[in-house]
């Protein structure tokens, strides 16, 4: 499937690789094979990884020369304020999902208040993914999904795969698909107007642009960990 971000138009591959929605996606990504096995053994290193990342965003954005590094650099820092929150959950706080979003929504303040700075790219990339994650928290609570999560995080390598089957098949049940496809829903629309955007605004759609591919991103990435934990719950290692 097109990530829309990128529009109709086949680019060419050099200006994909060096695009912000290109790099948005890889950084939503990035957490699920590096972050997640990373936070279980070394939570923190994981969080200090995260000051890295943040002083090379700043760095990158306020010695670049053109404007395509300046939103690179933005977009790294906005990763690290995601990357620091996860780690900090995942690596100290994993059996209590009520803190989940509380947590991730730490810098909140900071990136509502950048939005009309120079580090907008930064905070379209976390609002965007704290977006993504309220809806999947609401949508497991809703379907009661999340009164399974401190069993999961806390089995044996044994026990997760039939736990985790047993969250995804609750899943199924036509509340919890209601909650699923109206969340989705709203993600879709979410996605499609930040898209408009882009379209009207032209050369200063950067960050809706990263909003529009985070935001897809997210919706693509919940939906294969549905689907792994369903058919094939022995590869939730991977999540």
């Amino acid at each position: 499937m097109q990530n829309p971000a990128l529009g109709t138009q086949r680019l060419p591959a050099s200006v994909v690789l060096t695009s912000l929605p290109f790099w948005a996606s890889v950084l939503v990504v990035m957490p699920v094979f590096v972050q997640a096995p990373w936070v279980r053994h070394q939570p923190f290193s994981s969080c200090l990884f995260g000051v890295v990342l943040a002083w090379a965003g700043i760095l990158i954005n306020l010695k670049a020369d053109h404007n395509r590094q300046r939103d690179l650099g933005a977009l790294l820092l906005g990763f690290s304020g995601s990357w620091m929150a996860g780690s900090l959950f995942w690596g100290w706080l994993p059996a209590h999902p009520v803190l989940h979003l509380p947590v991730e929504a730490f810098a909140l303040p900071l990136a509502v208040g950048g939005l009309n700075t120079r580090w907008r790219c930064a905070c379209a990339f976390y609002l965007a993914s704290l977006i993504g994650t309220a809806f999947t928290d609401l949508s497991m609570a809703i379907s009661g999904v999340m009164n399974l999560w401190p069993e999961v995080v806390t089995a044996t390598a044994d026990q997760a795969p039939a736990l985790l089957r047993s969250a995804a098949s609750q899943v199924l049940t036509p509340k919890s698909l209601l909650v699923v496809i109206l969340a989705a829903s709203l993600i879709t629309k979410l996605v499609s107007e930040c898209r408009s955007r882009v379209d009207r605004i032209g050369d200063h759609s950067s960050a809706w642009a990263v909003a529009t591919s985070v935001l897809f991103t997210t919706l693509v990435i919940d939906g294969v960990f549905f689907g792994i934990s369903l058919l094939a719950p022995g590869l939730s290692g991977l999540i």
